[in-house]
């Protein structure tokens, strides 16, 4: 392991935690269309990602959406605060929610 992360394969080392156990059941895909394409824009993303723990994956897309973020929250109500501030944060032309019923396979696990 050690010379594994000497050699910058591993970059860190992590606990799994059961989110529903903490209070963070709900995970919600948020997809995201952004209002405007330039550097400013996408920095003021990138900061409110970073910023917000709700936030457990953020991904900037090819094709028809510009970002999809992994949310997790303790309900519905906790993700409208969390929509709240995302938008007051960042300028976006449309943002859609699906929230997630079963969670068939979470991993990270990169398959070598």
């Amino acid at each position: 392991m050690k010379l594994l992360e000497e050699a910058g394969v591993l970059k860190g080392r992590v606990a799994l935690v059961d989110a529903g156990k903490v209070g963070c059941g709900l995970t919600v895909l948020v997809l995201i269309r952004t209002a405007l394409h330039d550097a400013r824009s996408m920095k003021a993303l990138h900061d409110a990602v970073h910023a917000m723990p709700e936030v457990t994956g953020a991904y900037r897309m090819t094709g028809d959406l510009d970002y999809v973020l992994r949310v997790r929250v303790s309900d519905v109500a906790a993700y409208d605060a969390f929509y709240k501030r995302l938008i007051a944060r960042v300028a976006l032309s449309d943002i859609s929610a699906s929230f997630v019923m079963e969670e068939l396979k979470d991993t990270t696990a990169v398959p070598l």
